[in-house]
């Protein structure tokens, strides 16, 4: 049965939000979800539920914690800003190892904004799901093998604007390791808590596994569980999913996942950057819409037809999927956010049914929001 704990009526778009979460769930959309949006007169309303429950013991599903996976990216870019690192020098300031690869004198800026002429994605795992949980990856190594990942198509020197985009991880995993180098950390996930969830206050809801429970929570026993890999042991919970931040950074986390959030803390989050924009210090660089498609550094912009963030958020709202079923929107005009975490691969990726889903939940978040009237 769906749990109705939280689904005690104490605004009317509480109860609309709770009835959405029981939508999602009910039809089969995803096992588990949480919603929730700041309106533009501040109001902050979240709910949860799931079948099988999100967590175990008594966390309440709206605060559980999700696998946010590449919902990640804008919290990276989030910790380059607050870094202090110029983003227009070249990787190979930071990793001086990766020097004589092709991508050693792509600037940060362009590793995140998609244009530095790298693949998707590189089956770093391999040695993983050869040799099973107890195998290990070589991240150094694992490191010069994407910095020389060049799509055909981004051979010789690259243009002022950078290559054609292409959306990658690859990018991501270099900035961020560039990132924790440049502040100490020990990788990209710990940045980010030190820089944009520590300043925020959600160092108990916003963090990787290991940040987690050394703040005292235990990420499997809070998570909600995504899918089930007979290489990684069976049930994912409350460790990263995406294989290659598992094989990189384990419990830590990686420029492009492994953070795990609650619906709250995402909407902080969400929030904070709103209003950073509104900042005369905040930069230009980062939501600057560039040629070649709606990939910004950090985030994404809304596409003009079909965009997953529905058909009532405004044309200049930026956001971000993941791909455990989460995502981040953010409208600037309208002053709106949005919020939708669920582990919709669970048990199996193949449950795709969140792609037809999104537009419409979305809508139906974005108008809650906007139907809040007056100081919050």
């Amino acid at each position: 049965m769906f749990d109705v704990r939280n689904l005690a009526t104490f605004h009317p778009m509480k109860s609309a939000a709770c009835e959405l979460v029981r939508r999602v769930v009910e039809t089969g959309i995803a096992p588990s979800c949480a919603v929730g949006f700041v309106a533009p007169n501040g109001t902050r309303v979240t709910a949860g539920g799931g079948e099988p429950p999100l967590a175990a013991g008594d966390v309440q599903p709206e605060h559980a914690l999700f696998d946010l996976a590449s919902v990640t990216k804008p919290m990276t870019a989030l910790a380059v800003v607050e870094s202090g690192l110029d983003p227009a020098r070249p990787l190979v300031d930071f990793l001086p190892e990766l020097g004589g690869t092709a991508t050693a004198p792509i600037s940060i800026e362009l590793l995140l904004a998609h244009r530095a002429g790298l693949r998707a994605t590189y089956p770093i795992c391999a040695p993983l799901i050869a040799g099973g949980p107890n195998a290990n990856v070589d991240r150094a190594r694992s490191l010069l093998t994407l910095a020389n990942a060049r799509r055909p198509d981004a051979i010789g020197p690259c243009p002022r604007e950078g290559f054609p985009p292409l959306y990658s991880d690859a990018g991501y995993v270099l900035a961020g390791e560039a990132l924790a180098r440049f502040v100490g950390a020990r990788d990209a996930g710990e940045a980010i808590e030190r820089l944009v969830a520590a300043p925020l206050g959600l160092g108990s809801t916003l963090g990787t596994a290991r940040g987690l429970a050394s703040a005292g929570v235990d990420p499997i026993a809070r998570a909600a569980p995504t899918e089930t890999v007979g290489w990684r042991g069976g049930t994912i919970r409350g460790r990263v999913h995406d294989e290659t931040a598992w094989a990189l950074t384990g419990d830590g986390g990686s420029g492009h996942a492994g953070m795990f959030g609650t619906v709250d803390a995402v909407l902080h989050f969400g929030a904070s950057v709103l209003a950073r924009t509104d900042a005369p210090t905040w930069p230009a660089w980062v939501l600057r819409e560039r040629p070649g498609g709606t990939l910004r550094a950090g985030f994404d912009g809304k596409s003009p037809e079909g965009s997953s963030a529905g058909t009532r958020i405004g044309p200049r709202a930026f956001g971000h999927l993941g791909f455990t079923g989460t995502s981040l929107w953010i409208d600037p005009d309208a002053r709106v956010v949005l919020v939708l975490l669920t582990n919709r691969v669970h048990p199996t990726r193949d449950h795709v049914a969140i792609r037809a889903a999104r537009p419409w939940i979305h809508d139906e978040l974005f108008e809650l929001a906007s139907s809040a009237r007056g100081p919050s």
